[in-house]
């Protein structure tokens, strides 16, 4: 093996190392999650190069820079407003989603106008109009961090892919039987999921526009679904009021979580994956060890259904968000605003084990 160069990721603290291997050019990543402002960065450099064969005695100076540059970042204060920037007459009907690429230069909309738009974050213009859909867009996704491809899941129980620069459609994807009302991008861009009122998931080939397998096992409708950062195993949440767990490669279900007595409104995955955590039309939130299936908590609060539930970056905190019309606490961090009267944010720490420090990535050439 023989280390290219480094990566310096941001968030969560790491450096990504490329190198060659058997004539392939391949990455892994050292992953400083417990990183501070105070750790030492002789002794973290001693542990580093202990496990990692790539670091040797000539690069210690240059992973010591970038531990420094990870530090100061940390050390960093975000005191930052947030003030409306513009207001697009986006679409003639009401829009269903919004999201970003992973920089923010550039967002997407769906609207029940059967189109979703790619849109220019700074100038508000708009860019692409994705037409071809026979119903409501309901479900969009870019292929974060790449930003090249637009997913977007339809009432019209298809799902279609779209080049960012051109708006052309690359594959329509056709397979279920009623209306597609959630979707996700694997992390390394080479699946599509998407789960429908039809009771499953699919797994699309983003290549060859051909799917891969069908998650059977819920007994109604799939509403949400959420890789985990590996891309290995998929998270679905259902309105039978169960959460199913499946390991991408085979398409086996690994795990069923019961306990909410509602259906099931939100799941996702923490960063290292250890965690799900998901939000119910019962007023609470649970959190899962993914390797058992086991409920570690129940967060209660809520005076009405959990609409919306994640993880913050650094991995201590969660937020839900509820119909119960109540604000509950204050922002979850400097600069961060409170949202609307007719939601809640409530920010809850889970006591029932150690959870680590992420934060979102920003590789540097």
């Amino acid at each position: 093996m023989k280390l290219k160069r480094f990566l310096l990721r941001y968030y969560p603290p790491g450096i990504i190392l490329e190198y060659e291997k058997g004539g392939a050019l391949k990455t892994k990543s050292i992953d400083l999650l417990d990183l501070s402002p105070e750790t030492d960065t002789e002794e973290l450099i001693s542990a580093i190069r202990k496990s990692e064969p790539l670091i040797t005695a000539s690069r210690v100076d240059q992973v010591k820079l970038l531990i420094v540059r990870l530090q100061e970042k940390l050390g960093q204060q975000d005191n930052r407003r947030f003030c409306l920037f513009k207001a697009l007459q986006a679409h003639i009907l009401p829009l269903t989603n919004v999201a970003f690429n992973k920089s923010g230069s550039s967002f997407i909309t769906g609207s029940y106008d059967r189109t979703c738009k790619i849109w220019d974050t700074a100038s508000g213009e708009e860019l692409h109009t994705l037409e071809g859909h026979r119903n409501v867009v309901y479900a969009i996704a870019f292929n974060n961090p790449y930003g090249d491809k637009i997913a977007t899941g339809s009432f019209d129980k298809t799902c279609r892919l779209w080049s960012v620069e051109t708006g052309k459609c690359f594959h329509t994807f056709r397979g279920h039987t009623a209306e597609i009302v959630c979707l996700a991008f694997n992390p390394q861009s080479t699946l599509v999921a998407t789960g429908s009122m039809d009771t499953t998931a699919k797994l699309w080939d983003i290549q060859t526009g051909e799917e891969v397998s069908t998650l059977t096992g819920h007994s109604a409708e799939i509403i949400s679904l959420s890789f985990n950062t590996v891309g290995d195993q998929l998270v679905t949440g259902s309105f039978d009021h169960t959460v199913s767990l499946w390991d991408v490669p085979s398409g086996r279900r690994v795990h069923t979580l019961i306990g909410h007595r509602g259906e099931i409104s939100s799941v996702q995955f923490n960063w290292d994956c250890s965690l799900i955590i998901t939000g119910s039309m019962d007023k609470s939130c649970r959190v899962w060890e993914a390797a058992s299936g086991k409920c570690m908590a129940t967060l209660a609060g809520h005076e009405d259904e959990v609409l919306d539930v994640c993880f913050d970056y650094t991995g201590q905190l969660i937020a839900t968000a509820s119909a119960d019309g109540t604000t509950d606490g204050g922002p979850l961090a400097g600069g961060m605003f409170l949202p609307p009267r007719d939601m809640t944010l409530k920010v809850c720490v889970p006591q029932a084990r150690t959870f680590q420090k992420y934060f979102p990535a920003l590789p540097i050439g």
